[in-house]
Parts: structure tokens; sequence; C-alpha cells
């Protein structure tokens, strides 16, 4: 049982590491260039690629998020060291999620749709910029605790 909670942890480790790695990706060169756009183009381009986007990050997050409550489960049912620290991570990797109902499932769908008007959409993109890092930091923090719970 230990053996196989340590692999799940290891699973998640490496499945929140990829997340938050595209997340900062995400953060570091998507919004840029989208903020770089003209309004038109980037609505244009957010247009043709959205379905990308999520069926990119879609199930990578989920997996993140199973991975990383069976972990947790499994931490506390073995008695494996790190439960606090992996229970810590799956409330952040929880607030990742949450992030898309609260805030990106309907402004992407507005860029997606073109249904912003141009004139809204560099305020929007600044509003979407500020979310986004703020779940990336949760991301990142997730990783981390998940390692540090494998490391004890």
């Amino acid at each position: 049982m230990e053996q196989f909670a340590f692999a799940v942890g290891v699973l998640a480790v490496l499945f929140l590491g990829l997340s938050a790695g595209a997340l900062l990706a995400e953060a570091g060169v998507l919004v840029p260039f989208w903020r770089s756009e003209e309004p038109d183009s980037f609505l244009s381009w957010y247009g043709r690629y959205a379905d990308l986007l999520l069926r990119f990050f879609g199930p990578l997050e989920a997996a993140s998020g199973l991975l990383v409550a069976a972990a947790t489960a499994l931490a506390w049912f073995a008695l494996l060291p790190g439960p606090v620290l992996f229970s810590l991570s799956t409330g952040l990797t929880l607030a990742v999620l949450a992030s898309f109902p609260l805030y990106f499932k309907t402004a992407n769908a507005r860029f997606a749709e073109g249904s912003i008007p141009t004139a809204d959409v560099a305020a929007e993109l600044k509003r979407w910029s500020i979310w986004h890092w703020v779940r990336t930091g949760f991301a990142v923090a997730a990783f981390l605790l998940a390692a540090l719970a494998l490391a004890y």
C-alpha cells in the first residue's frame, strides 16, 4: 500500500508540475502576445484556438486535481508522511479548478464568440491576466507543497 500511495503521489507531483508549467507558459507567452494584438486580431485568434486551449488545459487540470486528491486520501489512509501538505496542495488545486466556472468560463466564451465590444478587450484582458496570475500562483504552490509532501 505504501508503494502504491507513493507512486500516486509521484504522478500527482508530475501532473501538478506540468499544469503549473503550462499556466506559467500561458502567462509568460500567450497573455503578452494577446495583449500586444489589436482587439479584432486577438478576438479572431482566440476564436480560432479557444477549443484547442480548452482541450489542452481542461484534461491536464482535471487529472492534476484527481491525482492530488487521490494522493491525499492515500497519504492519510496509508499513514504516510506529508498528508497535511498533500491536503493543502489539494485545496489549492481545487481553487485553480474553481476559477474556471467563477471567471474564466464566461470570459473565455466572450472572447471566443467575439461578443465582447472591441473597446472593452484591453480591460478584460488585464482582468483575465490578474485572475490568471492568481490561479498560476495557486498551481505553483500546489506543486511545491505536493513535492514537499513526497520529500518527507
